[in-house]
Order: C-alpha cells, then structure tokens, then sequence
C-alpha cells in the first residue's frame, strides 16, 4: 500500500513539473546557440493548449521585448552586432482567458567574425582501389549542412550539396577539395575551407639506388641517390619527389638526388613518383635506402677495406703474371718464324748455286796496320756475289771468272 502511494505521488509530481515546464517552449532556427553577425535568427514560441490562434506571442530579450506577433509560426531577427547576445525567452497571452504562459530561457551568443570551415581528411592518399573520409565541420556551433567542392587546374565541380548534415564523405578521385557550411533562412554561407590534396596510389614500385653502394660513406664524400620505377616505362613519364634526413623536395624531373655527405646526412632517404599529366596521383613511398655517414674509419670498415685492396692486389697480380707468360709465348712465336725465314731464303742461295748462277768470287784484303803498313791478317776474305741467270746456257768454263788473289805473291810475266 505504501509503494503504491510513493509511485503516485512521484508521478504527479513528474507531471506538474512537465505541465509547468512545458506552459510554453521556445526553440531557435537554426539549432545552435552561437551565431554570426548576418545570420537571420526565427524564434518560436509553442504552446500545447488550445489553438495557436488564441495566443499572442512575445520574444523578450532580458526581460525587454524586442518581438511580437499573434501566431507561433516564427518571429524573426536579423543579427547585426555582438550586443544582440543574451538571454532569450517568450511569453504567450491567451485573450480570451487572460491567461499567461511564459517559456524556458535560450542563450543567444552573436559572434562578429565570420566563420571558415575545417576540411579534416582520414589520408591525403587513396590506396589502390580504395577511397579516404574528408569531413567538414564549423567551429562548435551547430547546425550547419556543407557543399564539396572538387577542382583541377582548369575546372572546379562542386560534388555534392543536399539537405542532409552531410559533414562526413567518401571520395575516390584524387584532386584538390575544399567544403564550406550553410544554414538558415535566408542561406547563411561560411568561408570555404583550406584545399586539401588527396591523391590516388598507383601501383608501381619506387626503388632507391645509392652509388657509390659502400656500406658506409664517409663526410666530404658525394653519394648520387636514384629513384627507379619499376615497370613505369620512360623515366621522362614521371616527376619525383625525395624525402630524407630533416627534408622533403619538391616535386622534380629528376630521378637522382646528388649532394656532399656530412654527419648530418644520416638517416633514411625514400622517393616517390607521380605521372606528368596527372597531380593528383603518385606511387607509395619506396622502401628506406640508410645511410650511415662517419668521421672516423671504422675498424668494421677498415677490415672491409684492407680485404678489398688485398682481393684487388691478387687479382693484379695474377693479370700481371698472365700478360708475361702470353707476351713469352708470343716472343717465342716470333722468333721461330724469323729463324724459319732465314732458313728459307739460305735455302734459295744455295739451290741457285746447283742451278748455274753465274759467280763471281773475290778476295778481299785484310786491313793495315798504321804503324807498319803491313796487313795484319794475310787471310784473304772471300765473298761470294751471286749474278742473276743469263736467259741462256753456256758453257761454265767461259761464263765464270774466279779470281783467287793474294796480295803477297807477284804478279806473272
């Protein structure tokens, strides 16, 4: 019995208190409590009791009136300057009855500067074959709907506009975006939003090369990064764009990156691509090329070195051995040639001799001595002159001179 009277008297009381606060309801079009100078504000002012057309109805702004009328279809008031903030309520007289119903208190704050929208992109790139959420809001007031806007160089399309809260999309176009909000009646325009640049992902791998490819490069050194595209046909088909130690480049025709090492240059270099013709599309960030610079050789480094130069002095050495051995072999080849040469041409003298020449055999005198003019050498020096063939045979004994001399014996009568 107890509870039974506890639950009635809680709802009675639920319902006085309802009765009461709903005498009379004021709502503000649009829904938000902070607004901007140039907005058009409408209040309205609802009473559940009776029609609408018993009433009268008053706005009253801090306890003044500022606005009036006989119907709840909307008073409204144009926003012209930051005094127009404060506290809000309307009051409804029923003629007929005299009575009168007072409604809840709104906060009405006016704010002078305009507001701009804020475009927040998931990701500036779209995956291949996927889409990003852009989403577009005002600051902390309410109440807005927003258009999207997409634009090239050459053209600006605007992509979706409704009567929907449609503050969150999905694109898959790459190219430029921008939003901006609207509410109201008359339409009240926000700034349009900061551009944003989304991008579609290709599917085309980047690789970056280092050269010298030294595990380890050393301050004053100059390393040449390359940035390839696999299978992106003609390097003069892409712009690249290099990001590494502290530093991201602009976009570039070209596809290498040159500079002097320091200390500070060491980190992680990565390129990416993106087609001439299109901006808005690019590959993904290739795969991290490190570099490692020092000061100091390292004892790693120096044994790399010292393994280097000794695999290199070997490998010297044995090209210097086999030019030897082959510049022997072809020096021995040469001198057989030659030795069969002579051997060839001593042959044909000897086989013109059997043959008939005609020869001639002198002797020639020894040299003098100065201070005697006796010849020191009394052996005579024959020399053999080989005469052509004459056409004809004849016969030896007239066709040959011998002449056998020696200077020591006299000559004959």
């Amino acid at each position: 019995m107890m509870c039974e009277v506890s639950s009635f008297i809680a709802v009675l009381c639920t319902l006085l208190c309802s009765g009461h606060a709903q005498d009379a309801v004021l709502t503000v079009e649009p829904s938000s409590t902070i607004f901007f100078i140039g907005e058009m504000v409408s209040f309205k002012c609802v009473v559940k009791e009776g029609k609408h057309t018993d009433w009268e109805y008053k706005v009253m702004k801090d306890g003044r009136e500022i606005l009036n009328s006989n119907t709840n279809k909307g008073l409204s008031l144009k926003l012209a300057s930051t005094v127009q903030s404060g506290k809000y309520r309307c009051s409804a007289h029923r003629t007929t009855s005299q009575k009168t119903k007072t409604s809840n208190i709104v906060s009405v704050t006016v704010t002078a500067d305009k507001p701009r929208a804020t475009l927040t992109p998931g990701s500036t790139i779209i995956p291949v074959g996927g889409s990003v959420t852009l989403a577009c809001s005002v600051g902390s007031s309410a109440g807005w709907k927003y258009e999207w806007f997409r634009h090239d160089p050459n053209t600006e399309v605007q992509i979706r506009t409704d009567d929907q809260q449609n503050g969150v999309i999905r694109v898959s176009q790459g190219g430029i975006y921008h939003c901006r909000g609207r509410r109201g009646n008359p339409v009240y325009y926000t700034d349009k939003s900061d551009d944003v640049t989304i991008e579609i992902t290709f599917s085309n791998k980047v690789v970056v090369k280092g050269r010298p490819s030294w595990p380890q490069i050393f301050s004053g050194e100059t390393i040449s990064l390359t940035c390839e595209v696999q299978e992106g046909g003609e390097t003069t088909e892409w712009e690249y764009r290099w990001r590494g130690a502290n530093q991201t480049t602009q976009w570039t025709h070209n596809n290498y990156w040159i500079f002097n090492v320091s200390e500070s240059s060491s980190g992680d270099y990565t390129c990416k691509s993106r087609r001439r013709d299109d901006s808005y599309s690019s590959t993904e960030w290739s795969e991290a090329f490190n570099l490692s610079a020092s000061t100091v050789l390292s004892s790693e480094s120096s044994s790399f070195l010292m393994t280097v130069g000794l695999i290199s002095g070997i490998t010297f050495i044995v090209l210097l051995l086999y030019y030897c051995m082959k510049s022997k072999v072809f020096n021995k080849g040469s001198a057989d040639d030659q030795r069969v040469s002579q051997d060839e041409d001593q042959q044909q003298v000897y086989s013109s001799l059997l043959h008939g020449d005609r020869c001639v055999y002198e002797t020639i005198p020894g040299s003098k001595s100065a201070d005697t003019g006796q010849i020191e050498d009394d052996s005579s020096v024959n020399q053999l002159k080989v005469i052509n063939k004459t056409q004809h045979r004849v016969d030896p004994e007239e066709s040959s001179d011998y002449c056998n001399v020696n200077p020591n014996s006299t000559p004959g009568p």
